[in-house]
């Protein structure tokens, strides 16, 4: 273990620390594995040499944000860490989960997502709330293909309620696979990332891996399996009560959904909303909150959801 000390010199050290070091807090999430403790203008960092590497270079493009820029946000910490933030995770929720095609290393990329990960390896249940573009899906489908490479389960199930189709997808042409298909595309725009083609088209043959719509758990048991429901916040309460009670004794379940983006009719209540609610003091059940911090999209992403939330609250406002 080694000690560094930075001399904070060229920005006001209030700017960077925040007050009460607020803003020292947020970055040590993204450095778990250094002790950093601010004195006056001194920052002394202790830990391993490439940790303490990564750390040198982040403190100076924070420090070169605040001389550009004036001043310093939580979301301009967030958005430093995560431009590069493979190396910088550590420990439990940041490990490689998948080494995916072409070799690439699938990680937590963002603090909620490691936290998402934390939370999948300490319960069986899990629900990921966030809008989009925040690595709900694909980090649980990681997650999902990590424990099926482990033998931690012998298969995956991936689910969706088919809202826009309304569960009738008889008017669409093809069988029920092509009908189906464009509806997952997003799982399987995940999986393909992890697995190769051909074993992934073998997965599917064999019923390793399951992508159905919601309505065809109806009545089953999933045991010794890894199962994410997508976009749960198009559930039904009903829907949602009978797919969580589909659990089976050795199965893991992570539920995922934006609640700004619910399709049903207006006078349907949300199954997410109405689980998140009646669910939350449970042991054994996880519950983490992604944002627009969390958004690794185009730059545009964080700019939209910022622009909607505000229309929202305008019209908030009004009602009020």
């Amino acid at each position: 273990m080694q000690e560094r000390k930075f001399e904070i010199r060229e920005v006001n050290p209030i700017e960077l620390f925040g007050i009460n070091d607020t803003k020292l807090k947020l970055i040590k999430r993204y450095f778990s594995d250094l002790k950093l403790v601010a004195r006056g203008s001194t920052l002394t960092a202790q830990g391993e040499a490439a940790m303490l590497d990564a750390f040198e270079s982040k403190l100076d493009q924070l420090t070169k944000h605040i001389t550009k820029y004036g001043g310093l946000t939580e979301s301009n910490i967030d958005n430093v860490m995560v431009e590069d933030p493979i190396e910088l995770l550590s420990g439990d929720g940041s490990e490689v989960l998948v080494h995916g095609n072409g070799g690439a290393k699938i990680k937590a990329r963002t603090f909620n997502q490691r936290k998402l990960v934390e939370a999948v390896n300490k319960n069986d249940m899990v629900f990921a709330v966030g809008p989009a573009g925040t690595g709900k899906t694909y980090t649980a489908v990681a997650c999902a293909v990590r424990a099926l490479k482990t033998k931690q389960v012998k298969r995956i199930i991936l689910t969706r309620p088919a809202v826009e189709a309304g569960e009738n997808l008889g008017f669409l042409p093809g069988d029920l696979k092509e009908k189906l298909d464009p509806y997952m595309m997003p799982l399987y725009d995940a999986l393909r990332d992890m697995i190769p083609p051909e074993k992934l088209m073998d997965f599917i043959e064999l019923g390793v891996i399951e992508i159905a719509p919601l309505a065809f758990m109806r009545g089953r048991t999933l045991d010794k399996a890894f199962v994410i429901l997508d976009e749960a916040q198009n559930s039904t309460v009903n829907q949602m009560r009978m797919f969580l009670t589909r659990m089976g004794m050795s199965a893991n379940f992570v539920i995922t959904g934006d609640a700004s983006q619910i399709d049903l009719p207006k006078k349907q209540k949300s199954g997410l909303i109405y689980a998140l609610d009646r669910l939350k003091d449970i042991d054994g059940i996880g519950i983490v909150r992604l944002n627009k911090n969390d958004v690794i999209r185009h730059k545009l992403v964080k700019q939209i959801i910022d622009a909607f939330e505000d229309e929202n609250d305008g019209k908030k406002s009004d009602k009020d």
